[in-house]
């Protein structure tokens, strides 16, 4: 396949994990049907409410940043399309994700259970306080770029786990990796510059004014 080749190859995503799951999902089957011929272009596309599915690279660097290794319960914030869920679906045991937008979780629920992705639950809530019932979690990915890393979503990381989101400025951010090394020590990555739609809720943005994009 000619994204996996050419966008995520040679931009130095090697994990096999990551690249096996990029061939496995059909990135056709979460964008809108007339933007199906643009699917593997490397680029975002919008998927309506003013979101995005992210960069084919943008997702694949989050991913492999993850450092997965197979049995992993992972929370992801930011559901959009379903696309990155489905992508961790096909690594981990469990993939919980949390959509604030009512529309896009219910659709995204429904196309990864009709595509057989059975080991995702799908949330519709406040994405900025993680999913406490399902915590810890041995890795989270964040898809919505925030002021600063929730404190919700630190408390519920696993001592070792990986916590992989953007933030900073609403129109442009850093991605990091937070790893836990205890019940009170962070350790913080930098990933380089990105550019995501803004993370709304009680511990992220107060509301989606800003001009960010995935």
């Amino acid at each position: 396949m000619r994204m996996i080749s050419d966008q995520l190859r040679r931009r130095d995503i090697t994990d096999p994990l990551v690249l096996s799951a990029f061939a496995r999902v059909p990135r056709e089957a979460f964008v809108p049907p007339e933007l199906i011929e643009h699917a593997y272009d490397d680029g975002p596309l919008p998927i309506g409410n003013g979101q995005t599915i992210s960069q084919p690279y943008v997702v694949a660097m989050t991913v492999e940043a993850l450092g997965l290794h197979g049995g992993e319960r992972v929370l992801e914030i930011g559901t959009g399309s379903g696309y990155a869920a489905a992508i961790l679906a096909a690594m981990v045991r469990e993939v919980v994700t949390v959509e604030r937008i009512a529309e896009l979780a219910m659709i995204a629920a429904e196309r990864l259970a009709r595509l057989g992705f059975r080991n995702v639950q799908v949330h519709h809530a406040d994405g900025t306080l993680g999913w406490p019932p399902g915590a810890p979690y041995e890795a989270i990915a964040v898809a919505a770029g925030a002021p600063e890393p929730p404190p919700s979503l630190l408390d519920q990381l696993a001592v070792g786990g990986r916590l992989v989101l953007p933030f900073g400025h609403a129109d442009h951010q850093r991605l990091v990796r937070i790893t836990r090394r205890s019940s009170t020590s962070f350790y913080e990555e930098d990933l380089g510059d990105v550019r995501f739609v803004p993370l709304v809720g009680a511990e992220g943005w107060p509301d989606a004014s800003h001009p960010a994009r995935a």
